[in-house]
């Protein structure tokens, strides 16, 4: 298997080697074109003066020899050849000493020979340190009645001074030094993704406590930072999902159980007629109570999934709120409690099945939990791009650890509740509201009361105030 670390390590050899190839052919073309013409000249102009002071000032034998020794000690290789094939060399051999008779005619036909131009144009810069006999400079050469052939090249030895020396020192250190620190730097980039990797394998077997220890401030710290964040959301996921499951069972179990004993004790014929009524108001109770539980849990299932059908139209919210308090003044006559509404006309383009919901289970909730004699206030406030409406009840009220809670599924603020609802009623007012674009929000104290405050936006109504011509 690849592992990101090795290919990592051959990407960056890679582009080392790219790297080094395109310098080369870079280095080699600024050569050619800037610095070839210019190194073959000086060559040449060194070649003309050895020769002009061979022809000027030694012209005999007696100081012909040594004064070629010296040339060739300040770093130069010369070799002089004759039409008697006198040959003499000096300063340091030529790795190939042999030079075809051509270019020895040539020159000594008084015709001057430029082998480094034919050998650079062959193998570019690397030609320069060829040390060739070919890649040398030939000039004709006068010393009395006898005429020579001198070639003249700088010693390859001498081209490669203390400071090239030290530059290809120093190049080889700087990709030694940065092979070493890629790798080092691979190592650091890939411990936190490796550690990574283990936490997500332990997430896939629900172990949501895997701790990691990435302390960075770059991209990898950042990610870190949101894996934690899902972990932490995954696991209250699960704590939920398995809390769900919990509750769904315990709130089937129970009215199931109760329909089942009460079925059973209907069967006995030892029952009076008192009894008997008794019994099959409270299986219907509990079959009431089953079935609403079933269709609270289909409708938040529903608003769960993203594909909800939400069918929006034109609403007027006052109305609406108006035609939910009527279904409600049974339940308002029995509890003695009293409503008063303050509702400004107000047009939204919302989903008038879910909003009814809204209404439905907040004025249910703030009669249930009202006191004798309570009061329940109602406003609609209609302003330029929301609605805001407040219901607000002279209730028991809840805690502060009660409100933080009150919207999460089958939450009841004690069991002495758990006969009155499913505890399903205020998740899917949020839920609802949110999947309308809304917002819903509580502030309440305990023993005095609560108040819900619902801001639905006016998304939408331009374009049926237009199409409506007003």
């Amino acid at each position: 298997m690849k592992t990101l670390y090795r290919e990592f390590i051959s990407a960056t050899l890679l582009i080392l080697g790219v790297s080094i190839v395109i310098g080369f052919v870079l280095a080699n073309i600024v050569y050619v074109v800037f610095t070839k013409d210019e190194i073959t000249k000086k060559n040449a102009e060194v070649a003309e003066q050895i020769v002009h002071n061979l022809e000027e000032l030694h012209a005999y034998s007696e100081t012909f020899h040594p004064f070629l020794e010296s040339i060739a000690q300040l770093g130069y290789q010369i070799y002089i050849t004759s039409h008697t094939n006198e040959d003499y060399y000096f300063g340091e051999p030529f790795e190939h000493s042999k030079l075809p008779d051509h270019i020895k005619r040539q020159v000594l036909n008084d015709t001057p020979y430029m082998g480094n131009e034919k050998i650079w144009d062959q193998i570019w810069m690397m030609g320069h340190f060829s040390n060739d006999i070919e890649n040398t400079i030939g000039l004709p050469l006068q010393v009395g009645n006898q005429t020579y052939a001198i070639f003249v090249k700088p010693d390859s030895k001498t081209l490669f001074s203390d400071i090239h020396m030290m530059l290809g020192g120093f190049i080889l250190a700087i990709a030694l030094v940065s092979l070493i620190g890629v790798i080092i730097m691979t190592k650091q980039l890939i411990r936190p993704i490796s550690e990574l990797s283990e936490a997500t394998k332990a997430i896939t077997n629900e172990d949501f406590t895997y701790s990691l220890g990435i302390q960075r401030k770059d991209e990898l710290g950042q990610l870190a930072e949101n894996f934690i964040l899902m972990q932490h959301q995954l696991k209250h996921n699960d704590i939920a999902r398995k809390s769900f499951i919990s509750n769904v069972s315990h709130d089937f179990q129970s009215p199931l159980m109760n329909i089942q004993g009460y079925a059973d004790l209907l069967l006995s014929s030892k029952l009076t007629e008192k009894d008997r009524l008794q019994y099959a108001e409270t299986v219907s109770d509990e079959a009431r109570r089953l079935s609403n539980l079933t269709k609270q849990l289909l409708l938040i299932t529903s608003l769960d999934q993203s594909g909800y059908p939400v069918k929006k139209s034109k609403i007027r919210l006052d109305q609406q709120i108006k035609e939910s308090i009527k279904k409600h003044r049974w339940s308002v006559q029995d509890k003695n409690v009293t409503i008063s509404y303050q509702l400004n006309e107000a047009y939204v383009y919302s989903d008038p099945e879910l909003l009814e919901i809204v209404w439905d289970n907040l004025i249910t909730n703030a009669i249930k939990y009202n006191q004798n004699n309570g009061q329940i206030s109602i406003h609609c406030i209609n302003e330029m791009n929301r609605v805001i409406v407040t219901i607000e009840d002279t209730g028991i009220g809840l805690t502060t650890e009660s409100v933080e809670r009150v919207f999460d599924r089958f939450y009841r603020v004690d069991t002495t509740r758990k006969k009155d609802g499913t505890g399903l009623g205020l998740s899917i007012v949020k839920e609802s509201v949110t999947l309308l674009g809304g917002t819903v929000s509580l502030d309440s104290k305990l023993g005095k009361g609560t108040t819900f405050t619902i801001i639905l936006p006016k998304e939408g109504m331009d374009e049926i105030w237009n199409k409506n011509g007003v």
